[in-house]
């Protein structure tokens, strides 16, 4: 496996292998777990030669606190890039991304950035996000880019600044990956402690209680989403958001009507955690079991 540290290294190392074959690419900010691991599989089975990328974005983090205690594991993480069967990983220093003079940002305006995480989080959050995605697909020129599906509104920001700047890369979505008790795989869970590992488990819970409301005949939007916020309750955790929104444009929904994407954001102790679940055919995510960011 190459590790390439600039882009100039990382463009002679696919050079070959972009002129043999398909070249698919797995974003991410380290950490590894297996949800990543899931994105390797699918990029593996679609692609001859596999790139990853391990870089922590500063510009997409709202918080110092959380950028600093976002986790870097870059050792354990190229050994499990290596056995995951990864060819190429960029691992760029911030100053490679974002070199002394660095002024531009990309920006996808409207609603996908200014709804669920831009409310809370702020437009710049998806400002970083945009900004960054964009250097690594240009860096590396893949045939196809992996995300998955936990991060929705990022994928739905991603493909329309994809689509707008005419970037030549299909983006690909896997499901989410969840552990036994449906908690959805993330970097963040390392920094649950035990007890509010427990309790995270009622964010998966809250999901399927909107799923099963829905599929019980509920039409009402708020009242979908009081089920999910009745288990949050229960847990002693209060959402910043539970929204039912259509899963393209990320508006709300008026009524329920699927396909239709379940989305909230909760903080157990300091950990922030996301997850949403597209209420459609078989949309419980205490049911989900397939790969994710």
């Amino acid at each position: 496996m190459i590790v390439a540290r600039t882009a100039a290294d990382l463009r002679a190392a696919l050079a070959g292998p972009r002129r043999s074959g398909r070249v698919g690419l797995v974003p991410t900010m380290g950490a590894l777990h297996d949800g990543h691991l899931s994105l390797v599989h699918a990029a593996r089975a679609q692609n001859d030669t596999v790139v990853m990328t391990i870089f922590v974005n500063p510009t997409q983090f709202g918080e110092a606190a959380d950028l600093a205690a976002y986790p870097r594991t870059e050792k354990a993480d190229l050994a499990l890039a290596a056995q995951a069967g990864v060819d190429v990983v960029f691992a760029p220093s911030v100053a490679e991304i974002y070199p002394a003079g660095f002024a531009t940002t990309v920006s996808v305006a409207g609603p996908i950035t200014e709804t669920l995480e831009g409310a809370v989080r702020g437009r710049s959050h998806f400002d970083g996000v945009a900004t960054v995605v964009s250097k690594l697909l240009l860096a590396a020129l893949p045939d196809a880019a992996y995300f998955g599906a936990k991060d929705a509104q990022q994928v739905v920001v991603i493909r329309r600044m994809v689509a707008d700047l005419g970037i030549p890369v299909r983006i690909e979505v896997c499901p989410t990956a969840r552990d036994a008790d449906g908690l959805a795989l993330s970097s963040r869970n390392a920094r649950l402690s035990a007890a509010e590992r427990e309790r995270a488990v009622a964010v998966p819970r809250a999901l399927d209680a909107v799923t099963r409301a829905v599929d019980a005949g509920e039409r009402e939007p708020s009242r979908a989403a009081a089920a999910g916020l009745a288990v949050l309750a229960a847990a002693g955790l209060e959402a910043e958001y539970l929204a039912l929104v259509h899963p393209d444009t990320l508006e709300p929904v008026v009524a329920v009507a699927p396909p239709m994407l379940a989305a909230l954001a909760v903080r157990v102790g300091e950990t922030r955690l996301i997850d949403n679940v597209l209420l459609d055919a078989a949309s419980s995510p205490l049911a989900d079991s397939g790969g994710s960011e």
